[in-house]
């Protein structure tokens, strides 16, 4: 009897696709999206030029983005991976290679406003460079609106207590607070401010919401919830949307009427019932108690708004939007390095989560010029594999991402059996 080898002669072999060659590597072509003038300008002005003698502001600019992205762990991951590679480094705007302690010691010393600058500066560059850049992978219950919608909230970073003092906030831990004004039709920050753990999100609600305008609409959870800042936002003209809070006590003015059968259990107009709250909120209120789906389940749900004229669902729908800031904030803790610090001053923690807000910026704007439609954490792999290669980013993440508009066919598995049994 003879066998044949199937298909091992007439297989045609799998043509691999390479993306093109680029003569600049790929963490240059991420690097050269911020302008070449702006970190010379800003390391002027914020005085971290006068600290810095062998390694500049933008070796340290272009360490602390290398850090992000290859997902380094260490000092010694990152200064023995930058020097490993010392000349494709050097090809970056003459780059130079940290040392260990000098590395250290510029993030403890140099002010972290030069990151934080450096973060607007490029975010008003890009958007100059392309004024319809946005994030287009998002759920927005809110389309009906035309209005800029702003959602804001926190997250809290943990640190070691027993190393950094500076953020305890309770007897065995410590953590760093990040708050946020994120814009919902572009996905991208309006106003960040990195604070302590301790430091109550009521207490920064007037100066994350200070740069709203009249006609604007904010949506924030609970812990924002201050009532003469609620007020002085309706003095000012601006709509906000917010979670109820369970001890609220209230007269009821109105019943509206609600549609049958719906998920929209009560809208009415209230006024805040006793001395104190009535005081700081003296203006009626609206409140929508609603079901809302969470995690595949119905949860009912309390909203206030000082808007009369939406109806109750889209209220409910803007409070559903505010769940993209949570999404945010979850792709940014597992996707760049802000879980191993370098540092344990504060300083050295600020200049990380602002290094990770822009290379979280840069990768996005590379994502979008390049349509990418899957996900973000899969263009962060991808990116980090050929960090040193010499390929054109675009054309790297056309030919190595998923393939798009594919179906696929799931079939659900049947019982298996086993005669005998």
């Amino acid at each position: 009897m003879m066998f044949w080898l199937c298909h091992s002669a007439e297989m045609k072999k799998k043509k691999t696709i390479k993306p093109a060659k680029s003569k600049l590597t790929v963490l240059q072509q991420v690097c050269k999206l911020i302008p070449g003038h702006l970190a010379v300008r800003i390391a002027r002005e914020t005085g971290v030029e006068d600290t810095a003698r062998s390694f500049d502001p933008w070796s340290h600019l272009v360490t602390m983005i290398y850090t992000q992205i290859a997902h380094a762990l260490s000092l010694n991951d990152v200064c023995d991976g930058l020097a490993m590679n010392e000349d494709a480094l050097r090809a970056i705007r003459g780059a130079k290679v940290p040392s260990r302690n000098g590395l250290s010691h510029a993030n403890k010393v140099r002010d972290a406003a030069f990151a934080e600058r450096m973060y607007w500066g490029t975010l008003k560059h890009l958007q100059a460079q392309q004024a319809d850049f946005r994030w287009h992978r998002i759920a927005n219950h809110a389309y009906r609106f035309k209005r800029s919608v702003h959602l804001v909230d926190a997250t809290v970073t943990p640190l070691l207590a027993n190393c950094m003092d500076w953020a305890k906030h309770r007897r065995r831990k410590a953590g760093a607070k990040c708050h946020l004004r994120l814009d919902l039709q572009s996905m991208l920050p309006r106003f960040v401010c990195i604070d302590t753990a301790a430091e109550h999100e009521a207490t920064r609600a007037r100066e994350v919401c200070e740069g709203l305008q009249a006609g604007e609409i904010a949506v924030f959870d609970k812990g924002y919830l201050d009532l003469e800042h609620m007020a002085a936002l309706s003095s000012r003209g601006v709509f906000w949307v917010t979670r109820a809070k369970e001890n609220l006590a209230y007269e009821v003015l109105e019943q509206r009427a609600c549609p049958k059968g719906g998920k929209i259990l009560k809208d009415q107009e209230i006024v805040l019932k006793y001395y104190t709250p009535r005081k700081a909120y003296s203006e009626k209120l609206r409140l929508v108690v609603a079901l809302v789906e969470v995690d595949g389940q119905e949860r009912e749900m309390t909203f206030l708004t000082n808007h009369f004229s939406w109806s109750a669902q889209s209220v409910a729908d803007l409070y559903r939007c505010r769940w993209n800031i949570e999404v945010f904030f979850k792709t940014l803790k597992q996707t760049l390095q802000i879980a191993d610090f370098l540092g344990y001053s504060a300083n050295a923690v600020r200049w990380q989560i602002w290094i990770a807000l822009l290379s979280e910026l840069l990768l996005r704007f590379i994502a979008w010029r390049s349509q990418w439609s899957s996900a973000f954490v899969r263009l962060l792999t991808i990116v980090r594999a050929a960090l040193w290669r010499r390929w054109q980013i675009l054309d790297l993440l056309a030919c190595y991402g998923t393939a798009r508009n594919a179906f696929r066919i799931r079939a659900q598995p049947e019982q298996a059996y086993f005669s005998g049994f």
